[in-house]
């Protein structure tokens, strides 16, 4: 059980306030700590004076007089009825002697023409002068504003340097001090290895540089070296920042955690200073592990124009880091862990043997590891009985740790929606479609003109994918508006690591199938397509340009993975010319095919396209029932046997004219050399 921390909201500045707010109230109110009774009314005074009900009336320092009552005085107060003698009464009353009642004026007004007003009333009435200095109210008066002053600045520079605790002003001297969180003395993170689905690589490279720290001699018996430190790289979400909470909840070492950023301030060589303070408190408590999340922040390339595209600080920083890694003795026990996934930015000293000697790719999870994912993500939460955790994982493919956990928290939210006891496995479609797709809006208001275009369009897409053999399989179209398109679908990519010049073309043939769609049934074309534009333009210039799939442009490649080609072209006017028609050349050659593809199937095009218009989702078995089932699903292979060719062989027969023209046309934007290689 984690024990509760008793929040004291006592604060030290509260004396200090009670003490400020005591000295002004002294200044401010000077009769009532004193014991006097203030009279705001002179008339009254001198009726008092006339009656002879005063003595001892003495002038302070020519501006305030003070006097008290005699024993007739105080007999006419108490008799008296008058609002001006009740403050006077109430002293009385709480005086043992009476006329020791001390009734002070504030301001007298001119000092001749009082004591004159006083001698034509009693000519017999002494007033005595007296001059009094105010020590307090003078002290308090020259150190109040230096005081407020000073406060103020203290408070100015902790909220600059995010100081918390200690005293005053603790934080100003300490803004060179690192702000690594330190795991120390049993602290963890309550994460342990067991926490961390997949990633089962990258966890074989931390457990052993934990086990280096736990068990050091197992290693240096043989000779061998602890490891300085380990680059976790790869695209956001997949893990890296939770393996390195594992780290710190499995390894029994001091762990210091911080981000990049905190090296950063406004304040020069603050940045080294820190890094500096870091490295010396690890060697004290070493072994230990340093962990810098988003080390990117301060580790990018240094450049060589200073006034340009660099940051002195940052170099500074970055410089001092680079010092610090590689001067701390190979022995020490200090392992420095850093995460990013903007690995290609860091600068080439920080990243060379010696400093990170190992870089630990996380990359996304596969199926099983997604299944696993699944199963640490669902435990807090009331599922069914009936889910499959595979069938969750195939639906998910691309998914990284941080999306399946979205979706298991959206599909909870979902079912809590709709007051269900538990999560079922309708819920978690509901969910990849929302984060997928986006929300649905129903109460879009789309034309019956547009609403034909948007079911033709994606009767296209659905056509295409069913129709040819690598195109991804479909698994639901929808011409409900989700999100900022107007409508969807939804495939299920088989998982490749690499592709080859058939799977991208038939891919880009599907994703034009939408516009050829359009331009068949209703002969012109919309803005519809921009997305699928877009993507598909991206696919051929990375086919002619990066992967070296055309034939005319050969087997080179304009990538550069350092990304230092940031304002010039790594080829000539005349190339960009070729690659750019050899683009267009491939979209429009698989422009031209996907037509034709629709125009033999335009019956059934139409009655997808009727069919989604009635129920606006359709799913694969709907595709199953217009055009047969797809000769290439392996899986339904294995069910049917070969009963699938007979039921659909003048579909297949179609589907060998499309993949023969395929091949025609990837002949074409492949090498000579692979085309040699296939001839012989």
């Amino acid at each position: 059980m984690s024990k509760k921390r008793n929040k004291n909201p006592f604060s030290i500045y509260w004396i200090y306030a009670i003490i400020g707010l005591t000295i002004i109230g002294f200044q401010l109110f000077p009769s009532i700590t004193s014991g006097h009774v203030p009279l705001k009314n002179k008339k009254v005074f001198y009726e008092l004076v006339e009656g002879k009900y005063v003595q001892n009336v003495q002038i302070i320092n020519g501006q305030k007089c003070e006097f008290n009552l005699n024993d007739k005085g105080v007999s006419y107060i108490k008799k008296s009825d008058k609002k001006d003698f009740k403050d006077i009464k109430k002293s009385i009353d709480k005086s043992k002697k009476s006329t020791k009642v001390l009734i002070e004026i504030e301001n007298i007004g001119d000092l001749g023409n009082f004591e004159k007003a006083i001698e034509t009333r009693d000519a017999n009435l002494k007033v005595v002068s007296e001059d009094r200095v105010d020590w307090i109210g003078s002290l308090v008066s020259f150190l109040l504003p230096i005081l407020i002053i000073v406060l103020i600045w203290v408070f100015v520079m902790r909220r600059m340097t995010g100081g918390k605790g200690g005293g005053a002003g603790s934080q100003i001297f300490n803004i060179g001090k690192s702000k690594a969180q330190i795991y120390d003395k049993g602290k963890t993170t309550n994460v342990t290895f067991k926490d961390v689905a997949g990633l089962e690589g990258a966890k074989e490279e931390v457990v052993e540089i934990v086990e280096f720290l736990k068990n050091p001699d197992k290693y240096t018996n043989l000779g061998a070296k602890i490891p300085k430190g380990a680059l976790l790289v790869g695209p956001p979400g997949t893990g890296k920042t939770l393996l390195a909470k594992a780290v710190a909840g499995e390894a029994k070492v001091p762990f210091f955690s911080l981000s990049g950023s905190d090296f950063v301030e406004m304040f020069v060589g603050v940045g080294a200073s820190r890094v500096r303070d870091l490295f010396k408190q690890a060697k004290e408590k070493s072994p230990c592990i340093i962990f810098i999340d988003e080390i990117d922040a301060i580790g990018r390339a240094r450049g060589k124009n200073n006034g340009f595209n660099t940051n002195d600080e940052r170099e500074n920083t970055l410089n001092q880091l680079l010092t610090e890694m590689d001067g701390f003795g190979t022995n020490s026990g200090v392992i420095l862990l850093a995460a990013t996934n903007r690995a290609d930015v860091l600068d080439g000293a920080l990243m060379r043997a010696g400093r990170f000697d190992r870089q630990i790719y996380v990359d996304m999870p596969d199926l099983n590891e997604r299944k696993e994912i699944f199963e640490v993500h669902v435990k807090p939460i009331k599922i069914s009985k009936n889910i499959d955790l595979d069938f969750l994982a195939k639906q998910t493919p691309g998914f990284s740790g941080a999306d399946i956990a979205n979706l298991c928290n959206e599909a909870a939210l979902i079912a809590a929606r709709n007051d269900k006891k538990e999560v079922d496995k309708q819920d978690f479609l509901d969910a990849v479609d929302r984060i997928i797709g986006g929300l649905e809006k129903k109460n879009k208001i789309i034309t019956p003109e547009e609403k034909q275009v948007i079911a033709f369009h994606e009767a296209g897409h659905a056509t295409i994918s069913w129709l040819l053999e690598y195109a991804h399989p479909l698994v639901k179209v929808t011409i409900v508006p989700r999100g900022q398109s107007l409508g969807a679908a939804w495939y299920l990519p088989e998982e490749r690591s690499i592709n080859t010049t058939e799977q991208i073309l038939d891919q880009i043939c599907s994703a034009l199938g939408g516009r050829a769609a359009e331009s068949i049934i209703f002969n012109k074309i919309s803005t519809g397509a921009l997305s699928d534009l877009e993507k598909v333009t991206k696919q051929a210039y990375a086919m002619v340009s990066i992967y070296g799939l055309n034939k005319k442009v050969g087997n080179v490649s304009y990538y550069d993975s350092q990304g230092r080609e940031m304002f010039t072209k790594p080829y000539s006017e005349d190339t960009a010319k070729i690659i750019d028609q050899e683009v267009s050349k491939l979209i429009e050659a698989q422009y031209k095919r996907a037509i034709e593809i629709l125009k033999k199937n335009k019956d059934k095009l139409k009655e997808l396209a009727n069919k989604l218009l009635t129920s606006e989702v359709i799913f694969k078995e709907d595709l199953k029932e217009i055009f047969g089932k797809r000769p290439w699903d392996k899986e339904e292979n294995k069910e049917q046997g070969e009963t699938i060719v007979s039921s659909s062989k003048d579909e297949s027969l179609k589907i060998d004219e499309n993949k023969e023209e395929n091949k025609e046309i990837a002949s074409e934007n492949e090498p000579e050399s692979d085309k040699a290689n296939s001839d012989s």
